[in-house]
């Protein structure tokens, strides 16, 4: 039997053939889920059935050949969550949008506001607060970042001021988890440059030093530093500034501090070295949180998180909100559920603003797909 081979052209001609009926039949099932979203619009029935798509994509793996079976029904998932997606903007327009909570203002208010932060005099949440509120604010301190939105969420004080990462030592953990625990709002974001500097007691020297102090993150962002010092022992307290009240209470030479060289200034403390933090560009991102859902009309960053049903591939159709609705995403911090092994909510960052139509899609998609979502701040 004589078995005839197609030239490359002839094979690229049947492919062009078949991709164009693709595309017709892409379109005649778009349009047909319009005609769903109009039923759903009209009943309101929510968008994603979980037990529909299980059983679609069991019905596409019984169709196709064991050679093309994953494939398949890779290609009708992906196809499912276009569809969702179109219905999803479809009930936007409808005005099925989903209610944050949220209100518009021109300016977040500071003037007369009572403000708190974590640490004492010197510390960089100190020093956070006052770029953002200016030297004359009323602020005041306590020993931990819970007491902080405690004070907050009970109205003791207007605002919180945070860290929440740090771009050599990453995430600040906690902080992410007291965002769910407490019901604040992030209203506004502080960058501010870290310049680590060994302070000592006044006529001290590093040759007497034995112990250095500080928060773990200022230890572990002088680590190069710190570790080429074999015989100094470090020690993890509250916050730098806690470190450099101490060294000075105690004026033990054989102490040292990590902290700003305005904590030197402000306890009279030498500097025996600055600028010990390795990287130089470190720069620490403080949130200003608020007990009331508000957000400038000239917001660009919402942060949002939500939990995910403990299914493979949960993550990858969540974040598919985002690329349908050309959505920009700056950042995503996973942090274990507390009692749920193995079970993980996600922090978001993405660009735009509450009132962004672009925006309310993806919300849309995801607050009916994930088995929570809340929105954190727009800011």
């Amino acid at each position: 039997m004589e078995v005839r081979t197609l030239d490359l052209q002839e094979i690229r001609g049947q492919l062009d053939v078949i991709d164009r009926e693709l595309v017709a039949l892409y379109e005649k099932r778009m349009k047909l889920c319009g005609e769903v979203a109009e039923f759903k619009i009209a009943t309101g029935k929510p968008v994603y059935d979980g037990e529909r798509e299980k059983q679609k994509l069991e019905a596409v793996a019984a169709m196709a050949g064991e050679e093309y079976r994953r494939g398949a029904v890779e290609l009708f998932t992906q196809i499912m969550t276009i569809s969702r997606r179109l219905q999803y903007r479809l009930l936007a327009e409808n005005g099925k949008t989903v209610d944050t909570g949220f209100t518009q203002v021109d300016q977040i208010p500071v003037k007369g506001a009572k403000v708190v932060y974590q640490g004492v005099e010197g510390a960089y949440s100190h020093e956070a607060t006052m770029e953002y509120f200016g030297e004359d604010v009323d602020a005041y301190h306590v020993k931990t970042w819970e007491e902080a939105m405690k004070a907050v969420e009970s109205g003791q004080a207007d605002y919180a001021v945070l860290p929440i990462e740090n771009s050599s030592a990453g995430a600040v953990s906690d902080n992410y988890d007291l965002l769910i625990k407490y019901h604040n709002y992030i209203v506004a974001e502080v960058f501010l440059p870290v310049k680590h500097a060994l302070l000592g007691v006044p006529g001290g020297s590093m040759e007497q030093i034995h112990t250095v102090f500080s928060h773990p993150q200022a230890l572990m962002q002088c680590s190069e530093f710190l570790n080429s010092h074999g015989e100094w022992s470090q020690i993890s307290v509250e916050n730098t500034a806690v470190a450099a009240k101490k060294v000075l209470e105690e004026n033990d030479p054989s102490q040292a501090a990590v902290a700003s060289e305005a904590a030197a200034r402000l306890y009279g403390l030498t500097v025996l070295r600055e600028g010990i933090n390795y990287n130089k560009d470190n720069v620490t991102r403080f949130i200003v949180v608020a007990r009331h859902p508000v957000y400038r009309k000239d917001a660009g960053k919402i942060s949002l998180c939500f939990e995910l049903p403990h299914r493979s591939g949960t993550l990858y159709n969540m974040l598919s909100n985002f690329i349908y609705n050309d959505v920009n995403m700056f950042m995503i911090q996973s942090r274990p559920i507390p009692g749920r092994n193995w079970e993980y909510r996600f922090f978001v960052d993405i660009e735009g603003r509450l009132d962004d139509p672009a925006v309310n899609n993806a919300l849309k998609g995801i607050a009916e797909e994930s088995a929570t979502l809340r929105v954190l701040g727009n800011y």
